[in-house]
């Protein structure tokens, strides 16, 4: 009996590296990174002078004191601090990222695949209609010689 060999590690990983879907989470993850830099772009430059017209342009320093006395920042600082503004500005660019990409991104796909689905549809209507067609036509032929047949036999 002769021996199957098995793969080797190197095909595996090969195998694996060729694979669709692993492409595409690589790449996934690289334009994930420069989208990335784009938001905080947007945050920075156009979301954080604007609240900063209202108060301060960096949204961390935006902080509620639970226990006081609240005095100092850093190592220095005393009491206890909720550091809601990090929360809002995070809160933000997560809603602008979901806001891009769902308005760049899903919802001109979705638009595109339902297209391209009712034209399928429509296609494959078309092609039910033409076979049914064809059909009655055949029933009709088959129905004249029936016919034609029958009136030929009641002559004779």
């Amino acid at each position: 009996m002769s021996e199957k060999k098995q793969p080797g590690v190197w095909e595996g990983f090969k195998a694996f590296l060729m694979r669709g879907n692993v492409i595409d989470l690589a790449v996934a993850v690289v334009i994930g990174a420069a989208f990335t830099n784009i938001v905080n772009s947007v945050v920075k430059g156009i979301i954080n002078p604007l609240v900063g017209a209202i108060g301060t342009q960096n949204l961390d320093s935006y902080s509620s004191c639970l226990k006081g006395p609240c005095t100092g920042t850093g190592a220095t600082a005393t009491g206890i601090r909720m550091m809601w503004g990090s929360v809002l500005g995070a809160t933000l660019s997560f809603v602008i990222t979901a806001a891009v990409v769902y308005f760049l991104m899903v919802l001109p796909m979705s638009k595109f695949l339902a297209r391209q689905a009712a034209r399928q549809k429509a296609k494959e209507g078309t092609q039910e209609i033409i076979e049914v067609s064809e059909l009655e036509v055949l029933k009709e032929i088959r129905d004249a010689l029936l016919a034609q047949r029958g009136s030929g036999n009641s002559q004779n």
